[in-house]
């Protein structure tokens, strides 16, 4: 197993699939002035990365063990996610590794550790602190420093190949052993590193481990910047022996996709100066490059994608009469009832994501004027050309205009709402972008009484850029209501069709009553931004206008 990079990789830390509402960052860590614990060579170290949880300190990763040095780099990479509204404590612990046991034996030097919070290092991009022993006491001159990237949704990956030919033999005995590392060139002329490969042994022509790593931890997102490349060969006191270097882009690497073979010489600037006749002391290849991007919920959000929110409530005669206080729609002049604190709990997060703060409010289950016909599908403003309210406040007042105006009767039949909501979906289906998705909050107090056709309607519905969230509200028994969500297994049609994807989540509105209104909202919303990323995915639409980093952004493209 590779001595430098024994412990860990960074593909193991690299998170790949796409998350919701959760911003993950990188973390690269790299000390200065390490205690010598060692007699006859230097430290060994290894980086131990803890978070704090109900004030118990948990190890979640460790970089590798670098082989004798005392200001390593460490190539792993740290991914966390990142909370804006918590308070995530970490520590840091450096010890000197003795063997391939665990860390945290007792033939394991400590080095020193150091405390602080993911948001103070996320605020700063790059902190520097000393390293303390225990009881607070300085570890001589001891420097942590971390250095944090968001990773942006809208990079994705890459998968790299490497392997070099007739690389120079620094060895006397033997031939050299070589290991590759990429550096990133930032635009303060610093370098950061990016991927450290592992050591092939007695190798003249070696052939590394194919790695992945993020576009944003490669280049920034940007094809064109500079990537310093060097070759060593391993030495096991720390002392490697310089090979070659070379310089690339992305943009170049990328040639490989098209069939072309794409290597570098690989230089020796002392000899370049010193031989006349001095070509080269070998040629780095990349054998193949895997390209895969990836796209998040804020892309498409930042991307223009508008989020166009429907509610619909249930006016069945279940409910109970509205002038008696014991109806779910009584209306209260000092509490708001348990269907306005749905709907203004899941409505007042969705309308930040809709330009226009326009939504459609309809009703089922009721008599409505001005023939008294029951209807399972109608405007609560009783407008039929235009179903839309102003703001969440406007769907209030609607709701509590109606209520006077409507008779209470049944059944409670949800099909054609959906299937209303779906049929406009479809027109945005076929603009071919990433424009709208749809959002439809059902509010009812039972079971739905047409089932066969609402789950034709769903199965139907999840072909489209659209959500259903249910909301069940008063005491009756859900149970059947389950059966809606696909959480315990697939749901199917009539005929057995499944749904091309689950779009459907359902909770009781009871088990929220002693809760925040935030709460609700953050357990019925949970599901949608996956949702939206995976209809998509699955229709290849990458966001209207993505954010780039630079004007040679690699979000350009879809994959």
């Amino acid at each position: 197993m590779n001595e430098i990079q024994d412990l860990a990789s960074p593909a193991a830390a690299l998170s790949v699939v796409p998350t919701a509402c959760v911003s993950k960052v990188e973390l690269r860590v790299s000390c200065k002035a390490l205690l010598d614990r060692d007699t006859l060579n230097k430290s060994d170290p290894s980086v131990v990365l803890m978070v704090q949880a109900q004030g118990q300190w948990t190890e979640i990763d460790r970089t590798e063990v670098i082989k004798s040095n005392l200001h390593p780099m460490f190539s792993k990479v740290f991914t966390l996610d990142y909370y804006f509204e918590e308070v995530q404590k970490l520590r840091f612990e450096v010890y000197d590794i003795h063997g391939h046991c665990s860390i945290g034996t007792r033939d394991d030097d400590f080095l020193g550790g150091m405390e602080c919070t993911l948001g103070q290092i996320v605020a700063q991009k790059k902190m520097t602190k000393p390293l303390f022993l225990k009881y607070g006491k300085y570890a001589g001159k001891s420097t942590i420093t971390v250095i944090a990237e968001e990773i942006s949704g809208n990079n994705g990956y890459v998968e790299l190949s490497f392997c070099a030919k007739k690389l120079d033999d620094k060895d006397l005995f033997s031939k050299s052993d070589p290991f590759l590392e990429i550096y990133r060139m930032n635009d303060d002329d610093t370098e950061q590193l990016v991927y450290r490969t592992e050591v092939v042994k007695n190798n003249l022509n070696p052939v590394w481990e194919s790695f992945k790593v993020s576009l944003s931890s490669l280049c920034s997102c940007d094809d064109n910047r500079k990537l310093k490349c060097l070759v060593w060969d391993y030495d096991s006191r720390g002392k490697h022996d310089f090979i070659g270097e070379f310089y690339a882009t992305f943009g170049e690497m990328q040639k490989v996709m098209g069939g072309n073979k794409v290597s570098w010489d690989c230089v020796n600037p002392k000899y370049k100066i010193k031989k006349r006749n001095y070509k080269n002391s070998g040629v780095v290849i990349l054998s193949d490059l895997k390209l895969h991007r990836v796209y998040s919920f804020l892309d498409y959000i930042m991307g223009g994608c508008q989020i166009h929110f429907t509610v619909a409530i249930d006016f069945t005669a279940s409910n109970g009469d509205p002038r008696n206080s014991c109806s779910l729609h009584y209306i209260n002049p000092y509490q708001p009832n348990e269907y306005l604190k749905a709907l203004i709990a899941v409505g007042e997060i969705c309308q930040d994501y809709d330009s226009d703060k326009r939504f459609s409010a309809l009703g089922f289950g009721a008599r409505i004027p001005p023939n008294y016909e029951v209807s399972h599908d109608f405007a609560i403003n009783f407008n039929p050309d235009d179903d839309e309210c102003e703001g969440i406040q406007g769907v209030v007042e609607a709701y509590q205009s109606c209520l006077p105006k409507i008779q209470l009767y049944g059944p409670t039949n949800v099909a054609p709402i959906i299937t209303r909501v779906a049929k406009l979906a479809s027109g945005e289906e076929k603009s071919k972008d990433a424009s709208q998705y749809h959002i439809l909050l059902i509010l009812t107090d039972g079971v739905v009484t047409d089932m066969a056709d609402t789950r034709e309607a769903i199965v139907r519905a999840s072909y489209q850029p659209m959500s259903i969230i249910i909301v069940g509200v008063g005491n009756a028994d859900f149970t059947d209501m389950q059966i809606l969500d696909g959480d315990d297994g697939v749901l199917r049609a009539p005929k057995g069709e499944p749904v091309l994807r689950d779009i459907v989540q359902f909770v009781p509105f009871r088990e929220f009553k002693t809760a925040s209104p935030a709460a609700l909202a953050k357990c019925v919303l949970a599901e949608v931004p996956k949702q939206v990323v995976e209809y998509y995915s699955y229709k290849a639409f990458a966001p209207k206008c993505p954010i780039m980093d630079s004007p040679n952004s690699l979000a350009n493209t879809p994959e």
